[in-house]
């Protein structure tokens, strides 16, 4: 690049930037060797991202081509959108989505306070012992496969040996096919998960409860504030951000929900109203080999999910401040 000269023999503004980039090159690879080892953490999930998740994202086309197994895995013609108008037209299309957002608002509704509550609880906890035992006991469950948690929810309610019908049995008389009951499978379905996840979730919220300075405590105290006041009006606001990042999060995944889990609890009894999205592109795109169609509905499900994560964003950016970007 020629090198621009003003009248004074000072060196011009695009040389100063150039220079400027120059040094802050050199900056970063004498950052990198200097901390080569932390950097070298980051490299492994960086790489498991590219090629689980960003790749991926390439057979997407298949969404607009019509995919024939063992031909061009980038399908063998152009469509358009002839696999979504055919999403849009099923008659189950409308069961399906609406029957989504009802489990999964359901589960924000209920699931997402938990954590938040049983952090600040757990905060006011003052025998150290006693707090790291309940936290391990909630721990726990999170770390259960999926597939031996749908077991143990079986166990549990099995109509003959099952300990809750048992207890029903007693009171009543009778017993219940909880899992072959449709009005029965949101509840069980939102209790399982409270009981699976409430303690993981809360990881987060107690660290940002270690955060918050100890002086707004004392000053609150000193001001005549009671622990009730004090929750109110120091810990909901030093984690308010927190909580704001984790909603619009969770918002995000609204049409989503426990494939795994809502899988295995299916059966045909009940499946009308466990039915979901996912469930719907596995039994459609793999299991009858409908990729294309298949990927359209995944597709489908991913824009309006990051729809609701760019509106919620906004939402949380303009009433709290706080926003993923």
């Amino acid at each position: 690049m020629a090198r621009t000269v003003s009248t004074t023999g000072n060196i011009s503004a695009t040389d100063n930037n150039d220079l400027s980039k120059k040094k802050g090159f050199v900056w970063n690879l004498k950052a990198i060797k200097r901390d080569w080892q932390l950097y070298s953490l980051v490299l492994i999930p960086v790489i498991y991202f590219i090629i689980f998740k960003y790749v991926p994202m390439v057979g997407n086309i298949i969404a607009f081509r019509k995919y024939v197994p063992g031909q061009s895995i980038f399908g063998v013609r152009w469509v358009g959108l002839k696999y979504f108008k055919m999403f849009m037209g099923d008659p189950n299309f409308w069961h399906i989505f609406l029957n989504t957002l009802k489990i999964n608002l359901m589960s924000l509704v209920i699931g997402f306070p938990f954590p938040i509550i049983f952090a600040l609880l757990l905060n006011e906890v003052g025998n150290r012992f006693f707090k790291k035992t309940i936290q391990t006991i909630t721990y726990m469950p999170h770390f259960l496969s999926m597939v031996v948690v749908v077991g143990m929810i079986e166990d549990f309610l099995d109509p003959t040996s099952g300990f809750l019908n048992q207890i029903v049995k007693m009171r009543t008389g009778h017993t219940i096919y909880f899992m072959q009951t449709p009005s029965a499978f949101l509840p069980t379905y939102i209790i399982s998960d409270l009981w699976q996840n409430t303690g993981w979730n809360s990881i987060i919220y107690l660290a940002a409860l270690t955060g918050i300075d100890p002086g707004l405590y004392e000053a609150a105290e000193i001001d005549g504030a009671g622990r009730w006041k004090q929750t109110l009006h120091v810990t909901i606001p030093g984690i308010l951000p927190t909580i704001s990042i984790m909603l619009i999060l969770s918002i995000g995944g609204l049409l989503g929900g426990s494939f795994e889990k809502i899988l295995l609890m299916q059966n045909p009894v009940i499946q009308d109203a466990s039915d979901i999205l996912s469930t719907y592109l596995y039994r459609i795109g793999i299991t009858q080999n409908s990729f294309s169609y298949g990927t359209a509905i995944g597709l489908f499900d991913a824009v309006i999910g990051f729809i609701l994560i760019f509106i919620s964003n906004r939402f949380s950016k303009k009433f709290t401040e706080s926003s993923l970007w």
